[in-house]
């Protein structure tokens, strides 16, 4: 999967802001050229960004799509989530109010 990889997920929040050229992406990584160019190309094979060529740089951009399709499937497990932090959050409350009648910190 495109996103399993921290350094794609990291050259999508470059993206976020707006369009970058390749070479401005590679600078950020302590890794080579031709590694970012690979990270880009999967990003790119997956739908994830755009790239054009301007004059002698490639410009890569941020498709929003596909992540809005994630988000979309991803909605009806938020309210899970949600209910559970809330549960874990009273818990967690109910055991310092505990530990401040006991008189422990």
């Amino acid at each position: 999967m495109a996103l399993a990889d921290p350094t794609r997920r990291a050259l999508l929040g470059l993206l976020v802001p707006g369009e970058l050229a390749a070479g401005e992406l590679a600078a950020r990584f302590p890794v080579s050229r031709p590694a970012i160019s690979r990270h880009l190309r999967v990003l790119r094979e997956a739908g994830l960004v755009r790239s054009r060529v301007q004059g002698r740089r490639r410009l890569y951009a941020l498709d929003p799509r596909p992540l809005r399709e994630l988000d979309d499937w991803l909605a009806p497990y938020r309210d899970l989530w949600a209910r559970r932090l809330d549960a874990l959050d009273t818990e967690m409350a109910r055991g310092r109010r505990a530990r401040r009648r006991r008189g422990t910190p």
